[in-house]
């Protein structure tokens, strides 16, 4: 038997029953978590950790695309209210939709860092 479940069942009710009540829809939370589980659209968005705000091409640049394929991931983080998006002439400019995206993007960074550090394997 693995030692990563309960050798007896035995629930809380109480306990249970409080959380059921508190627990709000999430949906909107997981699907804000999917849009950075995609490799590439994290990187675009630590990216913008790193600078206020970048044009479509210095995104392409700096994640080895091709402006197309930037411009895509950036179009999916901006309908999922990660990021913004401003003309500037002929330049569309980036930058992360506010403060706790910036926020998400910088503590789940520090945390996998600790883990790696730590030798933690989450397997």
């Amino acid at each position: 038997m693995s030692k990563e479940v309960c050798e007896t069942t035995q629930i809380n009710e109480e306990a249970v029953t409080r959380v059921q009540r508190q627990m709000p829809d999430l949906s909107g939370v997981a699907k804000f978590l999917k849009a950075l589980s995609d490799e590439t659209r994290l990187k675009i968005a630590y990216a913008l950790t790193l600078e206020d705000e970048l044009c479509v091409c210095d995104i392409a640049a700096v994640i080895g695309s091709s402006v197309a394929t930037a411009s895509h991931h950036l179009r999916y983080l901006k309908d999922h209210h990660l990021a913004k998006s401003r003309r500037k002439g002929k330049q569309i400019y980036y930058s992360l939709a506010d403060e706790h995206v910036y926020q998400i993007v910088t503590i789940a960074y520090e945390h996998a860092k600790e883990g790696i550090a730590n030798g933690s394997n989450a397997n």
